[in-house]
């Protein structure tokens, strides 16, 4: 005869909400404040030990243990890897067996400005010292920024992006994407001395494809008593989902929004990006537009340069007519190559020149040198590959 066995699973204490958490205390009969307490010690302080809470009784601790497990932020960290330029990637497993990566970038991205007709310069964070891995001059904060995924693989299968070539397994949890933060700092603490200041969405997935979990993330990202970054060092990028971009227009935290443009025209943008055969240009912009309207700060537009098919003249034309009147910054990022991929990146110098000519059509213009390409954890080369 076979016995069968069952094991009762416990859910996360840090997979609750702080609304949850308080809607617990209620049912519970506990003061409201001790669920600020307990998210504070989940987030801010990052504890994986229930009794590591002093603050609360130890009746309360262990009607807690009883009810829920407290897991380390991921399940587990398969690997590091680091780039000569300041860059590692994390290699996370999450409970579930799938596997995402996040990225670590230190001071100075590379990014050149054009800040004035005709000429060029460094933001004072991203001076040469930065760019050379020297501690910034004197009265610069050091500029940590982690750049987290939103989805296990991704849907949309954007032919320059590593991620979409190896399909879509599942959406993250809200959680699991603030827990990439968290263990990150947890990593961070144990190795060097300096704090994260900043924190994208731009790893493997859509973000606006998995909406509330990502908003979700973004403020408990940002909340004081959560991992405490500032709503403007947060940004979230889309390729372009306009449902989500409105929406994110009435979220009441000063968040900053990205698009991936990639394309001044409609058959290059499907060509390269093919959910803009679902949503073209014109809604796109529209939602952009509404976007800016309502909120009234600059937006950033993401544009990844794939060599003859986005860099040409008529390219400079057609981005100027497109981002008219937007209060913006375009960040123009040569093409990472990875495995496979069968489009090229223009020259430094054809990039340079595509920038100057932008200049002065487009308020801002950048160019984001590549960081990470080395260990593919450059733009465009995640994909949650254990190695």
């Amino acid at each position: 005869m076979r016995v069968l066995s069952f094991v009762i699973v416990k859910p996360d204490l840090r997979s609750l909400t702080l609304a949850q958490l308080q809607a617990l205390c209620a049912e519970l009969g506990w003061p409201r404040y001790t669920a600020a307490q307990v998210f504070t010690w989940l987030w801010q302080k990052g504890v994986d030990d229930l009794a590591a809470m002093t603050n609360l009784s130890k009746e309360r601790r262990a009607l807690l243990s009883e009810r829920f497990s407290l897991l380390p932020p991921l399940s587990s960290l398969l690997s590091t890897a680091s780039d000569d330029d300041g860059t590692t990637k994390f290699t996370f497993k999450l409970a579930d067996g799938n596997i995402i990566e996040s990225v670590l970038i230190g001071e100075g991205s590379g990014v050149l400005g054009f800040e004035g007709p005709g000429s060029m310069t460094r933001t004072p964070a991203l001076s040469d010292r930065g760019l050379r891995g020297q501690p910034p001059d004197a009265g610069t904060p050091a500029r940590r920024t982690v750049c987290v995924s939103t989805q296990v693989g991704c849907k949309l299968g954007c032919t320059f992006c590593f991620t979409g070539t190896h399909g879509f397994r599942r959406d993250l949890s809200w959680h699991e994407i603030a827990a990439q933060v968290l263990a990150v700092r947890s990593f961070v603490i144990r190795h060097s001395d300096f704090v994260i200041t900043n924190v994208v969405f731009m790893g493997m997935g859509e973000p606006f494809l998995n909406y509330d979990a990502t908003i979700e993330a973004a403020k408990t990202i940002n909340a004081e008593n959560g991992l405490g970054i500032g709503a403007r060092r947060i940004t979230i990028s889309t390729s372009g989902i306009p449902d989500g971009i409105r929406a994110f227009a009435r979220v009441e935290e000063q968040f900053r929004l990205a698009l991936s443009l990639n394309a001044s025209d409609d058959e290059t943008r499907s060509r390269l990006m093919p959910v803009n055969k679902i949503h073209p240009l014109k809604d796109v912009m529209a939602a952009m537009r509404d976007y800016t309207d309502a909120k009234g700060k600059r937006v950033t537009f993401e544009y990844v340069l794939v060599d003859g098919i986005n860099n040409r003249d008529r390219d400079v034309k057609q981005l100027a007519a497109l981002l008219k009147g937007i209060p913006c910054k375009l960040n123009l990022i040569p093409l990472n190559p990875f495995a496979g991929c069968e489009l090229t990146p223009p020259a430094p110098e054809s990039v340079e020149t595509f920038a100057r000519k932008l200049w002065p059509h487009v308020p801002a213009v950048t160019v984001r040198r590549s960081k990470g390409a080395s260990i593919l954890a450059g733009c465009g080369q995640l994909a949650g590959l254990a190695g």
